[in-house]
């Protein structure tokens, strides 16, 4: 079950193509540069209490070598560093919202008018982990982490970008992600996460029209259904 609870809430994140092997043009710079992308999400992580941002997700099914992309929005806010909470609002094509506080998930189904719910349990560190990743996370925390490499610059909508490579050092985590790349824009923030998982599957997360420590209120992030809804368990 704890299984099924994670591929549910992949739905946001939050989370691979075949392993990439090095050419000598995709070799990492010098260190510096690493040391410097690092810094910055060092100081971007310091400050960060939220974010809100429009929020374009392409899945990739490596069996059927099938693309599917939804869009939406996304508000996050950590006013303490134990307290993560996410809500994200998919409206194309096919319309859902999700909300993630403590340890619980709801997910929200207009069209058949349901709401699931699911406890995560042991895996809120893991997840807030994956959903935090790049923002508001401090150097120290990365490195801890990940084996990181730096795979250059790049240019994304028009936008600077430093792309790195995180690979985890869990062995637990390895199970569902093998690795994570992440685009970190001048602001020390990420504009685009991918994330890597079994199976040559991935997922690739793309950030507009970003707004770092906009007013939330708690109001915003919370779950608004009709009165009626029908809830059910997932677990039980």
């Amino acid at each position: 079950m704890r299984l099924r609870v994670f591929a549910t809430l992949a739905i946001f994140a939050t989370i691979a193509t075949l392993p990439i092997w090095l050419t000598p043009a995709a070799w990492p710079k010098p260190a510096e540069d690493l040391d410097a992308v690092l810094a910055r999400i060092d100081s971007a992580g310091a400050a960060f209490h939220g974010m809100s941002a429009n929020l374009r997700r392409l899945s990739h099914t490596a069996v059927i070598n099938e693309d599917t992309v939804d869009s939406g929005s996304v508000l996050l806010k950590r006013p303490k560093p134990r307290d993560m909470r996410m809500l994200v609002d998919f409206t194309q094509p096919d319309p859902k919202t999700v909300a993630f506080q403590g340890r619980k998930v709801d997910i929200y189904y207009p069209k058949i008018q349901t709401v699931q719910e699911f406890d995560v349990g042991g895996n809120k560190d893991l997840l807030e982990q994956f959903f935090l990743l790049g923002f508001g996370t401090s150097r120290a925390d990365l490195q801890n982490h990940y084996d990181i490499r730096f795979l250059g610059p790049e240019t994304l909508d028009g936008k600077p970008a430093e792309r790195l490579e995180l690979i985890p050092k869990s062995k637990a985590v390895l199970e569902h992600l093998k690795k994570f790349e992440l685009w970190i824009s001048d602001s020390g923030y990420p504009i685009q996460q991918k994330f890597y998982l079994p199976g040559s599957d991935y997922m690739l997360m793309t950030y507009s029209d970003m707004k770092i420590n906009p007013d939330l209120p708690d109001t915003a992030l919370k779950l608004h259904v009709p009165k009626n809804v029908k809830r059910e368990y997932p677990q039980k």
